[in-house]
């Protein structure tokens, strides 16, 4: 992982002088300047102090792929081809894609610390502040079109839910079709991109974005309600590279099995923690606006809307739901 030299010294949130990390670094107190000025412009957080030093408020816990490849179980092992952790990326879905569509091939894993142009569904940015949150891609290739991945994302969903779990979070509920809430406040999202032919060989990139520790400054470029699992679990929150280890735990098989069984294994599941089930809901895409009430999702993924008209199934795409008002 390429990364400013400075980072891991100053991860465990401790004041170090500029005097000590330039003595350490063999370099001039001009460079640690600036180091230091890149960070800022990283977004990371610093307290300088006189007579101290500096520290990142609170320390990092930076990705480590030993880390993570010792928390995998013997299945995901062995279903991952490579994991690519960078320091900085436009986005990690994007690098993600730029990867398989020119080395073909399953079980790339793509995870950086800061993302300059995260984005979610429908064109929306993803706030992606460094090293407090988690951002990754899962690509793997396909050989029946976009077809046989309906619900791909759904299941996703469950999996990311699965994951959590299993490290002592409850509480967790999912928005069709991609949203992970935590009383009605966002935790997290799935993003899934194709690339190649929609009716035959593709790669696929499954993007999971969760936040873990979200800074409040960060936060204010958010327009919606959310949260964190620095809330969720307080001082039980596990370290990034444990979530991500778990993350991969789950979705790993999910992506190597999904081709044969397809969303149906998953419904039930989806059912158990859809947030909107029975609820008046509306759906938005574009200008059109149609009112209803979610009565979960079928076999495909697809939601169930209940209108005036009956039952009518909906897809993902464009379109968002909201709590009718």
């Amino acid at each position: 992982m390429t990364r400013t030299t400075l980072v891991p010294m100053l991860a465990d949130g401790e004041f170090h002088s500029g005097q000590a990390l330039a003595r350490t670094l063999g370099v001039s107190r001009t460079a640690i300047w600036k180091q230091l000025n890149r960070l800022a412009g990283l977004g990371l957080e610093l307290d300088s102090v006189p007579g101290r030093g500096y520290r990142i408020p609170g320390g990092i816990e930076l990705l480590d792929s030993a880390r993570i490849e010792a928390g995998l179980s013997a299945e995901a092992g062995a279903l991952l081809r490579e994991i690519v952790l960078l320091e900085s990326v436009d986005s990690t879905n994007a690098e993600a894609l730029r990867r398989i569509t020119t080395d073909a091939g399953a079980g790339l894993v793509c995870a950086a610390e800061i993302q300059t142009a995260g984005r979610g569904r429908r064109g929306r940015s993803w706030v992606s502040p460094y090293a407090r949150n988690i951002y990754l891609s899962l690509g793997w290739e396909y050989h029946d079109g976009a077809a046989a991945l309906e619900g791909l994302s759904l299941a996703a969903g469950v999996a990311v839910v699965r994951a959590l779990a299993q490290l002592g979070m409850s509480g967790l509920q999912l928005k069709w079709p991609n949203d992970l809430l935590v009383d009605g406040a966002k935790l997290g999202g799935i993003l899934l991109e194709m690339a190649g032919d929609a009716t035959g060989r593709c790669q696929v990139v499954l993007g999971v974005g969760l936040n873990v520790a979200m800074p409040a400054a960060a936060a204010d470029a958010i327009d919606q309600a959310w949260t964190d699992l620095a809330a969720v679990a307080g001082s039980a929150l596990p370290g990034r590279n444990t979530l991500v280890a778990s993350l991969l735990n789950e979705l790993l098989p999910l992506a190597a099995d999904f081709a044969s069984t397809g969303f149906l294994p998953w419904q039930d599941q989806w059912q158990g923690l859809d947030a909107y089930a029975g609820k008046q809901v509306v759906l938005h895409s574009g200008d059109q606006r149609l009112a209803g009430i979610a009565r979960g999702v079928d076999g495909r993924g697809a939601l169930q809307l209940e209108t005036s008209l009956g039952i009518q199934a909906m897809y993902g795409g464009e379109i968002s739901l909201r709590a009718a008002p």
